[in-house]
């Protein structure tokens, strides 16, 4: 975040819990440059000038005079309130304070602030640097002034803003773990694992759903599940999903991140850990593997009908952003112009009973949403119900 900040000629204080993470961080802007550096898209002159934007501290008097702060520590609401009150005790009241944050719901994480209205949610979606789309969360209180500074500032750093409303998980991080959530499920039904990452590639999906989960973090999913069963208490339901993240995370198997996970990581390259049938019925693969087009269905169909649902809540309003999130965020099938553009091709009363179908065999994650039984009981489409001057 610091780096694509002070690419676009932003002055950044980069402050960790010490120096010496603080450094590190610099280090990983320096290291950034230099690629670029090596393959002649940044000049020497330029990296420096860069640099010089950046200072590391670890002192929270120096956010002194900035005007807009990302907060990004962990999936954690105790860390983060403290870290709001320490970074505000030395902000002008203008300042405006957001968090990066994939899961966590704004309007509580907001009760740390002095101001919630000048609160809000600037969800970057990793790496930073590679990624095109900025979820902007506003939470119950967040005011217009800080939805149009946090608008400015990620069109500044040349990202793609969508605005979305409040919701543990907002709008990507619903619909994409709806995708890792299938293939784990596949695993615990005996699917054989290379043909769900496969299955999941021929439907359009850059990588498979094992492979993003590694990507992600298992151990950051993790994380966020237990979160989640604390604040949801006794309304938490315990999934095929929960039960895999933690074996995994028992086993120390994080990701990519320390090169086990789903997937074994050489210098080779990766390739699936050969110990991931225990996820199957009594340890046994299926003797009769599902089609891949039944596969195919699944994927898309779980990520299609959480994007309807959220359509439904209102956590989004305009179809438009949906599909734009939907590629730029996690790489949904291209091809179809996006999740509610699926629906739409499809036609939402064939999606429905495809759907329908899928619930029979599948259960929950396959329920369709009032709004979308609505919709193909009229003929409606998504573009057309939710056209932008209906809109506006």
């Amino acid at each position: 975040i610091a780096f694509v900040s002070a690419r676009v000629g932003i002055e950044v204080v980069l402050l960790d819990r010490d120096q010496e993470a603080a450094d590190r961080g610099v280090t990983t802007v320096t290291d950034l440059l230099d690629q670029g550096v090596k393959r002649k898209k940044v000049t020497p002159e330029k990296k420096e000038k860069i640099l010089g934007r950046l200072t590391s501290t670890a002192d929270y008097a120096d956010l002194k005079g900035c005007d807009l702060i990302v907060e990004a520590v962990f999936e954690d609401p105790g860390i983060k309130a403290t870290v709001t009150k320490d970074a505000e005790a030395h902000l002008e009241k203008s300042a405006i304070f957001a968090t990066n944050t994939s899961t966590l719901p704004i309007t509580e994480l907001a009760k740390a602030s002095r101001d919630d209205s000048r609160y809000i949610g600037i969800h970057f979606f990793s790496p930073v640097h590679k990624m095109n789309l900025v979820e902007i969360i506003k939470g119950k209180n967040t005011g217009d002034d800080a939805v149009a500074k946090s608008l400015d500032f990620v069109r500044q750093i040349k990202k793609t803003p969508i605005v979305v409303a409040d919701t543990r998980g907002f709008y990507a991080n619903r619909c994409v773990m709806r995708y890792i959530e299938q293939g784990m499920y596949m695993l615990t039904e005996g699917v054989k694992p290379a043909l769900i990452e496969n299955a999941a590639k021929m439907a359009g999906m850059p990588v498979g759903p094992l492979s993003l989960q590694d990507e992600v973090a298992i151990d950051l999913g993790y994380k966020v599940l237990q979160q989640t069963k604390k604040d949801l208490g006794d309304a938490f339901e315990d999934t095929p999903n929960a039960e895999v993240i933690e074996k995994m995370y028992e086993l120390g198997r994080y990701g990519r991140k320390n090169q086990k996970g789903f997937y074994v990581y050489t210098d080779e390259g990766k390739q699936l850990w050969d110990e991931l049938d225990q996820f199957a019925p009594n340890g046994k693969l299926l003797d009769e593997q599902p089609t891949v087009d039944e596969l195919k269905d699944r994927i898309l169909y779980a990520q299609a009908l959480e994007a309807a649902r959220t359509m439904e809540e209102e956590i989004v309003a305009d179809p438009r952003e949906a599909d734009v999130g939907s590629i730029l965020a996690w790489g949904f099938a291209p091809y179809t112009g996006g999740v509610l553009s699926f629906i739409d091709t499809i036609g939402a009363k064939a999606f429905v009973e495809r759907a329908d179908a899928l619930k029979a065999k599948y259960g929950a994650p396959f329920e369709v949403p009032a709004l979308l039984r609505d919709m193909a009981g009229k003929g409606e489409t998504f573009y057309g119900r939710f056209a932008p001057a209906k809109a506006a």
